[in-house]
């Protein structure tokens, strides 16, 4: 998606990991392809190297979000190991996400999850007004990217990151990328092709994402993907409730 702060995120990484000592490294600078106004005009890409396991090395890219760019991010997307979506978090960009992530869907033909690990990052969590994470599993599992717990994939549903991606200001950026390597190791261990996957067992040490509070809980677990719920704030909502009683927004 256009402005989602892809480019911002890779800078951040890049000097987290280049300015103290991270189990990846950077062994080139960051090579952007941007317009003047700062917009990426092809592509951002950088490759890191794990300081434990020297021979694994972890290519990066950030393809420009305009629609003009979409043979782009299919042909980039060949060979992909591991996918980082990156969200808007702002309310008013949910209808622009959906399609972005229906693009992806699209241009990984039913590999997601099955084949390729996903990772989320909600950014852009220091602004006002963001959608949490309840809304976006809704949105993931509406297009059968997130499995309830009962299911053989449910372990490897995406993990969610709350992220902020100004430098100094950062937050779960690097835990993100750690997260997104840990599981393309597990997947494709040597990265050999081709492979047949079995889903993983996860591993005693696997990084939690950041979870927000859910404003209310249904006692039943399976109740949660039933309930009406608003889109701007998450909050459950009583059966034909036009007015969010949480945020006092018109349900959308």
């Amino acid at each position: 998606m256009v402005g989602s702060g892809k480019t911002t995120i890779l800078e951040t990484l890049y000097k987290i990991t280049k300015e103290s000592k991270k189990d990846i490294e950077p062994v080139e600078d960051l090579k952007k392809i941007e317009k003047a106004s700062g917009v990426t005009l092809y592509f951002d890409r950088i490759l890191f190297q794990s300081t434990k396991q020297k021979n694994n090395f972890f290519r990066v890219f950030s393809v420009a979000g305009q629609s003009g760019f979409s043979p782009l991010r299919s042909k980039i997307f060949q060979g992909t190991d591991a996918v980082i979506l990156v969200v808007d978090s702002q309310s008013n960009f949910l209808e622009d996400n959906v399609e972005s992530l229906l693009e992806l869907k699209n241009i990984a033909q039913d590999k997601l999850i099955k084949e390729i690990p996903v990772i989320v990052m909600l950014n852009k969590k220091d602004l006002k007004d963001t959608i949490n994470e309840e809304i976006l599993k809704r949105v993931l599992q509406k297009e059968n990217l997130w499995f309830k717990p009962n299911h053989e994939l449910s372990n490897w549903n995406p993990a969610i990151f709350n992220t902020c991606a100004l430098y100094g200001q950062d937050l779960n950026i690097y835990q993100s990328f750690y997260e997104c390597a840990r599981r393309a190791m597990t997947y494709h261990g040597d990265f050999s092709f081709p492979y047949l996957f079995k889903p993983p067992e996860p591993p005693d040490d696997i990084i939690e994402a950041t979870q927000l509070q859910v404003i209310h809980t249904p006692k039943d677990p399976e109740d949660l993907w039933e309930k009406p719920y608003c889109k701007h704030c998450g909050a459950f909502l009583p059966e034909g409730q036009s007015i969010c009683p949480n945020c006092g927004k018109k349900v959308i």
